[in-house]
């Protein structure tokens, strides 16, 4: 049993060290959890196939060609949309823990529907460049060369910033870039379509009417909150809010200082019959630290709180979450809430300096039984086999892990090759 912080426990074996992993399941196996067969690539091949189905039977004419590339862009816009995420991950979550656990384990990667933006964006690109060339060899009228022309070139600008080396190395730019040239992409189809248009009832109106409708609707919930800030530590922020607004668990708000160049997402933590929710809010760059330093009493806050990856642990009997530093945020509601019975593995540098007793003391309220790494003593663990040793013990059917990317990565991969479902952040956006 396992109540206090592990100082006076560190290298015992129940808590990672010299726990034995489980075998590798087969070579087939372990290849479909290689990171280029992801179910998120594997959703963006699937609307790649579906198009090249299309193109199959012969190259479309020009009206074809224009409705394939709308179509598609229409859905790489509309599966980003709040209440689109909300519906996949309530559709997901409602098969009961009585089905297959192979079943639930597929259905738990729900997260990856990013694949279908992207598969969208591709095919939607390579659509509306074909429709392109079409235009200009049938000597289209100069308005409609112009519109395309430059329509073409704001999506292949997009698609080539929203590439992994250019979104690592300047996500802010990317950001940007992605939020402004969407919005003249959108403009510019209207002209498009427009121009082309043989009534009011074309089909095109009606596609794009539903994409503006679904890229104004978070901005249309835009306003200016109050919000209290409390600093643990120089590396922590809690900011508190209560606008009349009590998100679900396991939910995100999207918050700014500047709402046209920069927001940023964190989870909500609602405490269960209280109003109002928490963020908590870790040094990680400029903005964040800015945030710490210089709190504001009021930022901006848009959208519709979103459903994040940890809401899929409905589908399981038990789970573990297997959090380090601000990981703890995401996993926070969902251990206040004890929908699932859950067991936690914490590591983080002096968590009670860091993000101070009343935090850490709510977790062990909830979770006496949390196993919380100190790594400002103890050192770096096998985040690997501290997941497993939990997982077993605790006699769990997956693990969440909330970390950073290379740490989330290596415990996901690192448990499905032994067969073992695991679910953690891809940073898809």
């Amino acid at each position: 049993m396992r109540r206090a912080l592990p100082q006076e426990t560190a290298g015992d074996a129940r808590f990672g060290d010299g726990v034995e992993l489980p075998p590798l399941t087969s070579r087939l196996r372990r290849a479909l959890k290689h990171p280029l067969l992801t179910h998120y690539h594997r959703l963006a091949a699937c609307v790649i196939a579906a198009n090249l189905v299309l193109l199959a039977g012969g190259l479309p004419g020009e009206r074809a060609l224009g409705y394939a590339a709308l179509t598609n862009l229409a859905l790489a816009v509309v599966v980003r949309q709040q209440y689109v995420i909300n519906l996949f991950f309530a559709l997901a979550t409602s098969a009961p823990v009585t089905w297959p656990l192979k079943v639930r384990w597929t259905l738990g990667k729900v997260y990856h529907f990013g694949g279908l933006h992207v598969g969208g964006a591709l095919a939607g690109t390579l659509w509306f460049l074909a429709l392109t060339v079409v235009v200009t060899a049938g000597g289209g009228a100069p308005g409609v060369l112009v519109v395309s022309y430059a329509l073409i070139a704001l999506l292949v600008f997009i698609v080539a910033t929203a590439l992994p080396p250019f979104r690592s190395r300047f996500h802010d730019h990317f950001e940007k870039i992605h939020r402004f040239g969407g919005w003249g992409a959108l403009l510019l189809f209207w002209a498009h379509t427009l121009l082309l248009a043989r009534g009011p009832g074309e089909p095109g109106i009606w596609v794009l009417a539903l994409v503006t409708f679904s890229v104004a609707l978070p901005w249309l919930r835009l306003r200016k909150v109050d919000v209290r800030i409390e600093r643990p530590s120089s590396h922590v922020a809690l900011a508190r809010f209560d606008h009349g607004v009590t998100p679900f668990a396991g939910s995100s708000t999207t918050i700014s200082r500047s709402p046209l160049t920069e927001w940023h997402s964190f989870a909500n933590v609602p405490t269960p019959g209280r109003p109002g929710f928490r963020l908590t809010i870790s040094r990680a760059g400029d903005w964040t630290g800015s945030f710490i330093d210089d709190a504001p009493s009021r930022v901006w806050v848009k959208g519709i709180t979103t459903a994040g990856v940890a809401n899929i642990e409905t589908l399981f009997t038990k789970v573990v979450y297997v959090a380090t530093g601000s990981g703890i945020g995401p996993c926070l509601p969902h251990l206040l809430a004890a929908e699932v019975p859950s067991r936690l593995v914490w590591a983080t540098r002096d968590p009670r300096k860091t993000y101070g007793d009343g935090l850490v003391d709510e977790i062990l309220s909830v979770q006496p039984d949390a196993v919380i790494w100190n790594t400002g003593t103890d050192g770096k663990p096998d985040m690997v086999r501290l997941a497993y040793a939990a997982y077993r013990d605790f006699g769990a059917e997956a693990v969440i892990c909330i970390s950073n990317k290379k740490l989330t990565w290596q415990v996901v991969r690192g448990l499905e090759r032994r067969g073992i479902p695991a679910y953690g952040a891809i940073w898809d956006s």
